[in-house]
């Protein structure tokens, strides 16, 4: 099976490899616990978009558990750098004309299995890169499906955390029927969706979640919020109640890949008038311009 695995370019603990042939040892703790944390990088025409925010998020991840950084920023920033230039010399284009998602995953490292954290043991650092999938103009005017749960989750969902089998059963709700994800709700109130942030427009306003435990923060909580404020867009975080998403003129999905996606159809039912709306076609936009002033 492993010649079904394209050979994308890699990083794992200071040597560059590729995903077929890099290998971890079977007691790493990332293997062994999910113990590591992630993020997903989007690099537009080789250029990392937001880069510091996802560095920020980074670093609050590995504090809340407890490991140790292998990297400064600098470090990290030459890491995703060198994936974004390894990736475009494998498919034999300039950097500025791909698209990429570098993956960036550090786990506690290699130990006997124990639940107790091992002290000074040196984490584990792996980085791989992929294109990043662009939907295409007639996706987002359809917009997507999608379906929703309760939220079954752990409560420290702010960690962006390697532990993914809730967001994967999660996301299995909606693959299950055909859709594009799942939104959920814990106790009644919107939370988030398997890997997506969500977003409900009422009467021109936008709402989200606010920024706590329950929800892992995306960088577009900052985007979106700054397209709103330069195009006087109303912008809100509070708790958002399960009727509210359900009454909503617009709902809109949020994430490194899907950037600002509309999401048309709730459940089997129309959201709004079934199309994609006016607030979304702004941020959408907005983000367009983002991308471009990003360095």
């Amino acid at each position: 099976m492993s010649e079904a695995i394209p050979a994308l370019p890699c990083w794992l603990d200071g040597e560059m490899s590729n995903i077929r042939d890099a290998k971890v040892s079977v007691l790493d703790r990332g293997f062994i616990f999910g113990d590591g944390i992630y993020e997903v990088v989007p690099a537009y025409e080789g250029r990392p978009f937001r880069f510091d925010e996802h560095m920020a998020r980074l670093e609050r991840s590995l504090a809340e558990l407890r490991i140790r950084n292998p990297m400064d920023r600098a470090g990290w920033r030459a890491l995703v750098d060198r994936l974004v230039a390894a990736y475009a010399q494998h498919v034999g284009k300039p950097v500025a004309e791909t698209n990429q998602l570098v993956y960036l995953q550090v786990t506690r490292g290699i130990a006997m299995r124990d639940h107790a954290m091992p002290p000074d043991i040196a984490p584990t650092v792996f980085g791989m890169v992929n294109r990043l999938y662009i939907y295409t103009p007639e996706e987002r005017a359809r917009g997507v499906d999608c379906y929703t749960a309760d939220d079954f989750r752990w409560k420290k969902a702010h960690i962006k955390s390697t532990s993914l089998v809730g967001a994967v059963l999660s996301r299995q709700i909606s693959a299950d029927q055909g859709g594009n994800e799942t939104i959920m709700f814990r106790d009644g109130w919107l939370s988030e969706a398997s890997s997506s942030n969500v977003w409900v427009v009422k009467d021109g306003v936008v709402l989200g979640p606010p920024k706590d435990n329950l929800v892992l923060e995306g960088i577009r909580y900052g985007v979106l919020e700054e397209i709103c404020m330069r195009q006087g867009i109303p912008f809100e975080l509070r708790p958002v109640a399960r009727e509210e998403v359900f009454e909503a003129d617009e709902i809109l999905l949020s994430s490194a890949t899907k950037e600002v996606l509309p999401c048309t159809r709730l459940d089997g039912q129309p959201v709004g008038n079934g199309r994609p709306g006016p607030i979304y076609l702004k941020l959408f936009e907005g983000y367009q311009h983002a991308k471009k002033a990003s360095s």
